[in-house]
């Protein structure tokens, strides 16, 4: 996963990309632990002799992916601890409580016409990429369902081929880096619901049971529309982070 992302990035993607997939292999195989401080950009910038402008878009990448916080005037920290679910944008994060593995079962990928979610957005294509997803922990008898999450993309030409490629590394913030669909911005929701019939029974959990519901629609800086999605979280697990 880690060395098709490096190569990518070496190959079809820029200097930033490069910066970015070499500390995030770092990251992952553990050679720089939750809390460490990466090296200050002026470090960087010798380390891999680019701009400092490459070397901030390539911390803005590894932050938007949730591997490090940054901190104005004191420098970047590694914030992916090996358990995290998922990574969405700095200012809200999902923070996992669960002690043991969680692995992702991919429900479905395909395109669907929304056209209610198309004038919510206020988009004039009514065609999504739908990307469904469920969390689980536990031996498959006695597996978990922990979240359930359905994401909607904003058709295009270079996603059509996406329900036949699938996502890279099962990773769909690394398939929209890959992209070229960089999150930069974006707005959240939360709130308790009773969960409906129907996700009642793929999250095998009785009807009504209280549940987090959360709403994130996220955008690039441009202000174009990457991605809406809406998550079903078990609040045993979840809890949401705002830093403001």
């Amino acid at each position: 996963m880690v060395k098709r992302a490096v190569k990518t990035a070496e190959v079809g993607r820029s200097k930033a990309h490069m910066v970015a997939a070499t500390i995030e292999q770092e990251i992952l195989t553990g050679r720089l632990p939750f809390g460490q401080q990466l090296e200050s950009e002026n470090e960087l910038v010798e380390r891999f002799a680019v701009s400092r402008n490459t070397v901030r878009k390539g911390l803005d990448l590894l932050t938007s992916g949730g591997l490090i916080t940054r901190k104005g005037g004191i420098g970047s920290f590694v914030t992916f601890n090996g358990k995290a679910i998922d990574g969405t944008l700095g200012w809200t994060t999902a923070i996992e409580k669960v002690g043991g593995h969680a692995q992702t079962r991919l429900l479905q990928i395909a395109l669907v016409e929304d056209e209610t979610l198309a004038q919510e957005l206020k988009l004039e294509r009514a065609t999504f990429v739908a990307i469904d997803r469920m969390r689980v922990i536990g031996a498959d008898a006695e597996a978990q369902c922990i979240s359930l999450e359905r994401s909607r993309l904003p058709f295009s030409d270079d996603l059509a081929a996406l329900p036949l490629e699938g996502l890279v590394g099962g990773s769909l913030n690394r398939t929209l880096i890959e992209h070229g669909m960089v999150p930069h911005h974006g707005e959240q929701w939360a709130e308790v619901v009773g969960l409906e019939a129907a996700d009642a029974r793929l999250l095998k959990r009785r009807a009504g049971t209280s549940f987090l519901r959360s709403r994130r629609l996220t955008r690039d800086r441009e202000e174009r529309i990457i991605e809406y999605v809406v998550s079903l979280l078990d609040p045993a697990f979840f809890a949401l982070h705002l830093e403001f």
